[in-house]
């Protein structure tokens, strides 16, 4: 006998699910409000001694609520502790947990959950942390595996980062919903090593595409700038008044303020200068906020990072909202070349500070100088 009609929903095979991965690096960015460049190897104790508290958890949760949110009985596997499972549980999810963790944790104990991920079949692994952490895992999964960054680390050049915590959780959200059939793209892993354009790794990782939530890769200076920078970073030193305090942060669009001023600067990390000196390099968020209680005027000079158009949060963490609201954000002065940030696309500049209490700062319309008196105006956002 033939049936008419569309088929029951129960005659029809259950739509497949995509299964994701979770690695947490617990100290990944622990380094950056106390200046440190990375918390890989033994780096982590100093930044205890020197004060820093861990953020990897706080900033994780963000994405894991917007997948808790969407799809809070998601397929999820993940590693014992503070590797994963805490963060998880606290969203809300339920995830299966393997156990390879140390306390505290190695890159070793992430190359194993790596390892772990790839046993138990995982279509996506979604970690947290920096560009070390991406080279680790991507060190083992290779393009076999896609992978996506919740950003959390110091330095975050790679091109596997969602712009911020929550936008990594969106797509996250969005491999999942698709059942893992999200177009994936190529994307450098690059981890910096001492300072900018000194490489510690390369690799290429497989990595879900959304261009509006999905952090491009870094890019150099192009050398029609160069001229233009500069001349304005001459004018700017040559400017420079008494009894001003300068926070002069990390990039080599910034460092030329101190070429012209003939001192030497700190190329990856922040550095003060007071009455034509650096009175401290590699400066600290507890440093910067320490001399500004002295009742000096302040001025914080910003570079932007080409292709990506982060302002804050990659790198510069040691500025942070608190020192931003001391300075007061009409005193951020953004340096950029014309043609970087017109090659900006989507062309905004980003904030990314990861402080869960602090209002967002330098959010709006902003003036990027790109010459002795010539600026354009641009958006940021967060």
């Amino acid at each position: 006998m033939n049936h008419e009609g569309p088929i029951p929903d129960r005659d029809l095979p259950p739509p497949a699910t995509a299964r994701l991965g979770l690695i947490i690096n617990p100290i990944a960015g622990m380094g950056g409000s106390v200046g440190l460049h990375g918390t890989d190897g033994q780096s982590y104790r100093r930044a205890e001694a020197l004060g820093a508290t861990r953020i990897a958890a706080k900033r994780a949760g963000r994405a894991l609520h917007q997948l808790a949110s969407s799809l809070p009985d998601a397929d999820m596997v993940t590693v014992s502790g503070s590797m994963g499972a805490d963060a998880a549980r606290t969203a809300g999810l339920d995830p299966e947990v393997v156990s390879v963790a140390s306390e505290p944790t190695t890159p070793e104990d992430t190359r194993s959950a790596a390892r772990a991920m790839q046993t138990a079949a995982a279509d996506l692994i979604l970690f947290a942390g920096g560009d070390g952490t991406a080279r680790d895992i991507v060190g083992v999964v290779g393009d076999k595996v896609p992978v996506l960054g919740i950003p959390t680390g110091v330095k975050m050049h790679s091109a596997v980062f969602g712009n911020t915590p929550e936008a990594a959780g969106a797509m996250a959200v969005r491999f999942l919903e698709s059942s893992g059939r999200m177009r994936v793209v190529p994307r450098e892993v690059l981890d910096v090593a001492g300072g900018p354009g000194e490489v510690a790794g390369f690799s290429v990782a497989s990595v879900p595409f959304a261009r509006d939530l999905l952090q491009p890769g870094k890019a150099t200076m192009s050398l029609g700038d160069d001229s233009s920078v500069d001349r304005l970073c001459a004018s700017l030193a040559a400017g420079m008044t008494p009894e001003h305090v300068y926070i002069v942060g990390p990039g080599t669009t910034v460092a030329r303020i101190l070429d012209h001023l003939h001192l030497s600067g700190t190329l990856a990390g922040v550095d003060v200068v007071l009455n034509g000196q650096v009175i401290v390099a590699n400066a600290s968020t507890g440093q910067l906020l320490q001399l500004l209680e002295g009742g000096h005027p302040a001025t914080i000079y910003l570079g932007v990072i080409g292709g990506q158009g982060f302002l804050l949060g990659r790198g510069n963490q040691q500025i942070s909202p608190e020192v931003i609201e001391r300075v007061g954000e009409e005193n951020v002065v953004i340096l950029a070349g014309e043609e970087k940030v017109r090659l900006l696309d989507p062309p905004v500049l980003r904030v990314d500070t990861g402080v869960e209490a602090s209002r967002p700062v330098m959010l709006g319309y902003r003036r990027v100088h790109t010459s002795p008196g010539r600026s354009l105006v641009m958006k940021v956002v967060c």
